[in-house]
């Protein structure tokens, strides 16, 4: 099998970052700048394709790479990512000994502050565990998405209309397709720290933290979306409730999903 990292970076020189990434396979990278372009050059004799789109959108972006891979195996990358000299090595092993997976969750170390999981087994991902993993931590099979149709949402995320939510939503959706996911407890990579920890979307526990939440919380929940969203806030109230009451921010969650 053929694996192919799609990397989804802004502002980024395209011929510098997959050196920086320590990408050693073939990859996609697609660049949201302030250029339209196409380049393509090699590293480690491995091709890598770049398009540079004037515009913003994280969903976007990935759906732009998604649809140039031509591998057997994606692997969905962001920019401040750095892979272990052995990732295409270990990827490829694990897909052998899980012949009848359609994505494997890998470990891919964040820094502190952004740990959102750990897999210290493998096991099946279901609906009550998917929402912890993030993007990045995903290699599927470029087939099986593209048999079930699987896109990112231009609607959530950095640079769109509602704040994070377009990784959860994905993979949602392929467990509602029907694709079947494990995690593995095998790490690929960690993350470098931004030397201003700043974020693209996060700008604190805000009433548009807590409006979009809502929002989010209606296209992954349905009819359970307010059980959910009560009890995400009771469980996360300590970190996130310390300006906005749980009571207030319940009720802007709310006030989103109405209007979702």
């Amino acid at each position: 099998m053929k694996l192919e990292v799609l990397v989804a970076a802004v502002d980024e020189n395209v011929y510098t970052l997959a050196e920086h990434m320590n990408i050693s396979t073939q990859a996609v990278i697609c660049n949201q700048c302030h250029e339209v372009s196409y380049k393509e050059f090699e590293r480690k004799g491995r091709l890598i394709r770049s398009w540079s789109f004037d515009e913003r959108g994280v969903g976007l972006n990935r759906n732009n790479a998604l649809m140039r891979a031509d591998a057997d195996l994606v692997l969905f990358g962001d920019e401040d990512l750095i892979y272990n000299d052995d990732y295409e090595e270990r990827i490829l092993r694990e897909f052998d000994k899980n012949p009848t997976a359609d994505v494997l969750m890998f470990n891919v170390t964040a820094v502190e502050s952004r740990q959102t999981y750990e897999n210290t087994r493998h096991k099946r991902v279901r609906w009550y565990n998917y929402g912890r993993y993030p993007t990045y931590a995903m290699c599927a099979k470029l087939e099986s998405l593209r048999k079930a149709n699987l896109w990112f949402s231009l609607l959530f995320g950095g640079g769109a209309k509602y704040s994070n939510g377009e990784d959860t939503l994905f993979i949602h959706d392929c467990l509602q397709k029907g694709l079947k996911i494990y995690a593995v407890p095998v790490t690929i990579g960690h993350e470098n720290a931004r030397e201003d920890n700043s974020s693209t979307w996060f700008h604190g526990y805000t009433e548009k933290f807590f409006y979009d939440r809502g929002v989010l919380y209606h296209y992954l929940y349905g009819a359970m979306e307010k059980p959910f969203a009560l009890r995400f806030l009771i469980a996360h109230r300590d970190k996130m409730c310390r300006d906005i009451p749980v009571k207030e921010a319940y009720a802007l969650m709310k006030k989103g999903m109405r209007e979702a």
